[in-house]
């Protein structure tokens, strides 16, 4: 299994295309995961959206490529929802054509996807699910809130130290139109790009 195209993407993301006010939004997340280093702790984050669908997904999968990417241990992402409903499968589509292998595991509204991005590490485990699913922790994390919709409509999250608001516009929008793929790719650039910008950070 060969992750060369993968590493070669990575390699060449520019993090200096970020603006200074997105990097300000970006510096909290930053700030939580050294101070959970610095504690030598182990980093819990959340990735929060309305349907665990699209940006919850790619920015669970790009976080936890990144802290591999840079060797920061311990650290373990996760995603969920308000609403479980399915990973939409031009994620799955957009992230292969940059590198990742995935294997689906199996079939029905909400299949179960095994995302590989290392052939020596576990591979991402993506499926729709609620936010505090038993398979999401339970205390000690970062809520990590990638869309407006959940960071509006779910002002507590239990257990979470922290609560993050990282917002990405939905490439849902383009669903079924002749950009599809294009918007899918130009978020999931976007969210790579932001997560090897804070990674890169990490002392």
């Amino acid at each position: 299994m060969d992750f060369t195209k993968l590493n070669q993407f990575i390699d060449e993301i520019e993090t200096n295309s970020i603006s200074t006010e997105r990097k300000e939004i970006l510096d909290v997340l930053k700030a939580f995961i050294q101070n959970k280093r610095d504690q030598k702790q182990d980093i819990n984050l959340n990735f929060i959206c309305t349907h665990n669908s699209r940006r919850s997904h790619l920015s669970q999968i790009w976080a936890q490529t990144m802290a591999s990417y840079f060797n920061i241990k311990n650290v373990y992402c996760y995603s969920g929802g308000t609403e479980a409903t399915a990973m939409f499968p031009v994620v799955g589509e957009t992230l292969k054509k940059q590198g990742y292998h995935i294997e689906k595991l199996s079939e029905g509204k909400n299949p179960v996807y095994a995302v590989k991005y290392d052939e020596d590490l576990h591979p991402i485990i993506c499926f729709s699910k609620t936010f505090d699913a038993d398979f999401n922790p339970k205390n000690n994390f970062a809520a990590v809130m990638t869309c407006s919709h959940a960071d509006e409509n779910c002002p507590f999250i239990a257990g979470a130290q922290k609560r993050i608001p990282v917002r990405y516009d939905d490439p849902k929008a383009f669903d079924n139109t002749p950009q599809q793929l294009e918007k899918y790719t130009e978020r999931s650039i976007q969210i790579a790009t932001e997560m090897k910008y804070v990674f890169s950070k990490i002392k």
